[in-house]
């Protein structure tokens, strides 16, 4: 066989590519945090394809959560929070009326608030006592993880990541206050850039742009109070002080569970892939209901789709 190797240098070079391609198919070690919520529905199918394809997954949620149960072939690692789950089931069913029921703007924006901040603060204490959780962190160290998935809206997983120095993968919808355009410099002036709730487009007059800039205001104070408390916390954790923008700023990779369908062109990053189909449910149409047409083609005026 050596001397096959010798004389033929292309074979050898083959096979070492091949080994190489071999070794990097092999699955991986894949450490995911807490996403609870709606969310965790599609995390939920991304852990199940991960799973088939030979990948080790280990999930990290406290023990008191909305929606995370455990999945077969999954490592699930619970940890202890100090709240029932009585607790946390009625201050969000509280915060949910409150933004639904009839009052003025002044009463609904003040409970809102305040429903907000309860919220918040149960969040950031999951995220506290699970840094605070010496022994699970001893295992996460030892278990050597490839990577985290993890939702950055809610900064513990970023602040693990830091903690654990492996790549992070970011599996979002957005981060309020616009962090996620901060990390990665895209740019997001209110003249251009609609916000939430506004129904702007990107082409706005002057008035309109009054209006959006209105609307982006109230983002600022909900930085300080629900997001501005894991900078301390990873400050403290990490013992040096850091800010959300640098720990975001380091993702390897934002999937971001949106579509430009759904939001409008804007520029992105090369490391930021739009994957707004995993929120539609894998449905086939049946044949002969719509005529398709061609991408960024549309119909002759006045024509309409067979629906």
């Amino acid at each position: 066989m050596a001397p096959v190797l010798s004389a033929h240098p292309q074979v050898t070079a083959t096979l070492v590519l091949l080994l190489s391609v071999l070794s990097l198919a092999a699955g991986g070690k894949l450490l995911v945090t807490y996403v609870d919520g709606s969310p965790w529905f599609t995390m939920r199918e991304v852990l199940d394809s991960l799973r088939q394809k030979g990948h080790e997954i280990v999930v990290v949620a406290p023990e008191i959560n909305i929606h995370i149960k455990p999945m077969k072939n999954v490592v699930m690692k619970m940890y202890p929070v100090p709240f029932t789950q009585e607790e946390m089931d009625g201050n969000l069913h509280a915060f949910l009326q409150d933004l639904f029921e009839e009052a003025s703007f002044v009463e609904r924006f003040v409970k809102g608030y305040q429903g907000l901040k309860k919220i918040s603060d149960l969040i950031l204490s999951n995220c506290a006592h699970l840094l605070s959780n010496t022994e699970l962190l001893r295992y996460l160290e030892e278990s050597k993880f490839d990577a985290i998935l993890t939702d950055p809206a809610l900064p513990c997983g970023p602040i693990l990541a830091e903690h654990l120095s492996v790549p992070s993968v970011f599996f979002l919808r957005g981060i309020p206050c616009g962090l996620d355009f901060d990390a990665t410099q895209c740019p997001n002036p209110p003249s251009y850039v609609p916000r939430g709730f506004t129904d702007l487009t990107d082409r706005m007059n002057f008035l309109q742009r009054v209006k959006n800039l209105v609307f982006d205001t109230p983002n600022y104070f909900l930085c300080d109070f629900v997001l501005q408390p894991y900078a301390k916390l990873a400050s403290e954790f990490l013992q040096r002080d850091v800010t959300l923008p640098d720990l975001l700023r380091k993702a390897s990779i934002w999937l971001m569970r949106s579509d430009f369908v759904l939001d409008y062109p804007r520029p992105l990053m090369p490391n930021m892939i739009f994957i707004g189909g995993m929120n539609c449910a894998h449905k086939k149409l049946p044949q002969g209901i719509y005529r398709p047409y061609r991408l960024r083609e549309h119909p002759p005026a006045g024509e309409e789709f067979n629906l």
